[in-house]
């Protein structure tokens, strides 16, 4: 139903489609999802609200620049997706949402998190890539259980020492920021089963051996004098590596939502670009 919708409201000119999902909209989606993505919305559509148990509610891609606070009426949501749209400041309703597991707020134009976002204490994914962040907003080093960060294309110079408390993390992405030393916080965080510092101005590259957890570090399109020295088993992509392949974002996203998503538990399988060789 979900994607039904979706494909239904395509066809609606942004300044009707409010009033069309009232109309249409009648009764909760069976798949309690509502996916709203690349419709051009300028505002979003209240009705929506009135869909209680709704777990999953997509708006990437869109006009947005705030949301009502009727919006906090939806408190089973699992997963937000506020990426691509016109958002220079979160929505304080978001901080409301204690059950959120995955937010994505990539491609707005974010220069910080409040922090009530530290509410959001069930949160494991947290996507805040392509805005326009100079540090890392304190209250992220605040999200006990997150595992997955994205935080690339930003202006990030370095990372706080306090990150290291998020000890459930288990995959960082800092592409194309402006880091000219390795984080020094990175090296005290052996859980860390991912690491990406691609696209940034590092010239020296201490050794992750010590990392015990580590799968995979890409750190391509860097000025190093050296490539980063890691355990046995471990995948590196960058210049002295085994081999360069362009990282493929799409499959780090579809890990990020399958981390999230399992239902059994038990760790998913990673996909090709993330297994070490011979594995």
């Amino acid at each position: 139903m979900g994607n039904t919708i979706r494909a239904l409201v395509a066809f609606v000119p942004a300044d009707c489609c409010q009033s069309y999902l009232v109309r249409d909209l009648r009764e909760m989606p069976t798949d309690k999802m509502v996916d709203l993505s690349g419709n051009q919305l300028r505002r979003f559509p209240v009705h929506v609200c009135s869909f209680r148990e709704l777990v999953k509610l997509y708006l990437s891609d869109n006009h947005l620049n705030s949301l009502p606070p009727e919006l906090g009426q939806l408190q089973n949501l699992q997963i937000l997706a506020l990426d691509f749209n016109n958002f220079k400041a979160l929505p304080q309703v978001v901080c409301t949402l204690k059950q959120l597991c995955i937010l994505y707020l990539g491609n707005n134009k974010l220069c910080d998190l409040p922090s009530e976002l530290s509410r959001l204490q069930n949160l494991r994914t947290l996507w805040v890539e392509a805005n326009c962040l100079t540090q890392l907003p304190d209250v992220v080093c605040e999200l006990r259980l997150l595992k997955t960060l994205h935080a690339g294309s930003n202006a990030l110079r370095l990372l706080p020492a306090r990150l290291q408390r998020l000890q459930e993390l288990r995959t960082i992405w800092l592409s194309g920021n402006l880091l000219t030393d390795f984080p020094a916080v990175l090296l005290h965080m052996p859980f860390l089963e991912v690491i990406d510092v691609d696209r940034n101005s590092i010239h020296y590259f201490p050794s992750l051996a010590h990392l015990s957890s580590l799968k995979l570090v890409i750190y391509d399109h860097n000025p190093c004098r050296n490539a980063p020295k890691v355990a046995k088993g471990v995948r590196r992509v960058g210049r002295w590596a085994e081999e360069t392949p362009e990282p493929d974002p799409r499959k780090a996203r579809r890990y990020a939502l399958t981390q999230e998503e399992s239902q059994d538990g038990e760790a998913p399988a990673l996909p090709s670009l993330l297994l070490p060789p011979n594995s």
